[in-house]
């Protein structure tokens, strides 16, 4: 696939895997949800919604490439390890999609282990809900510091065009999958989370409860939270009666987007 047909698609391909994604999932949660909502979701995905617009046009502005374009133009000037050992193109590929969403994991538990990033990133986790559209609601500046992040490891790597925009697609897909209020057979879970980050593996890491919120980090592939010691196979007081989100902020006039944007800027009480 061309690189040059790949910056030209890009946006609206993943606009279109997006609208199909929020759509098939909504679907599955109005038909089978997991969890009875306690909030209003008509409010929630107002504001979601507008998150997700106010996110894309501060990424724009705040950033002159983002890991697509960024990716043509190390590949142009051949930076990286993977341009310096000659691999089959299949493979490398492979590979540059395994060593990114491993660094997303890290970058997942930096986030919560680094106060000052635990601030913005602490906003996605005072959602007293989960559904599809949480898979959206980061700050932007966690936006731009994930996306930094991803581009150094772009510069390191030298990953082809090709990998980061596959990478990109099941990155986007799998963040709203994961966060589905979506009720799916024990069995059928347990065989799926052997291959990709289910809703209820991703769910613990929403738990209030902090040893639990601290646990499944992992956004694509289930296997680095087994490697490192990071996996909880259920919540402790079970999916349909845990507690989502965190203790300190749990007023509902929390999601509006206002509050949304100011909250890594709160202090958070001890409960």
């Amino acid at each position: 696939m061309d690189n040059e047909w790949i910056l030209a698609h890009e946006a609206s391909i993943r606009l279109m895997m997006f609208i199909g994604i929020i759509i098939i999932v909504a679907i599955w949660e109005w038909f089978r949800p997991k969890r009875k909502l306690s909030s209003s979701k008509s409010i929630r995905w107002l504001n979601h919604f507008s998150l997700m617009l106010f996110n894309s046009a501060v990424m724009r502005i705040a950033l002159p490439m983002l890991a697509v374009e960024f990716s043509i133009y190390t590949e142009r000037q051949q930076w990286g390890i993977l341009h310096w050992i000659d691999l089959p193109f299949t493979l490398e590929i492979v590979l540059a999609i395994l060593v990114l969403d491993g660094m997303i994991y890290w970058q997942h538990v930096l986030f919560h282990k680094v106060p000052l990033f635990w601030r913005f990133h602490r906003m996605h986790h005072t959602d007293v809900d989960l559904d599809v559209t949480s898979g959206a609601r980061f700050h932007p500046i966690e936006m731009i510091l994930s996306m930094g992040l991803k581009l150094g490891m772009i510069f390191v790597l030298g990953p082809a065009t090709l990998a980061v925009f596959l990478f990109e697609m099941i990155l986007n897909a799998s963040a709203m999958f994961n966060h589905g209020n979506i009720d799916i057979p024990p069995k059928v879970d347990a065989f799926l989370r052997l291959l990709i980050v289910t809703p209820d593996m991703h769910r613990v890491h929403h738990s209030v409860i902090s040893t639990e919120t601290n646990r499944n980090f992992g956004f694509n592939l289930p296997w680095w939270d087994r490697i490192f010691g990071s996996y909880q196979e259920q919540p402790v007081e079970g999916h349909e009666q845990m507690q989502i989100g965190i203790a300190s902020f749990r007023s509902p006039k929390n999601i509006w987007l206002p509050l949304l944007l100011w909250q890594p800027f709160r202090s958070e009480k001890t409960p």
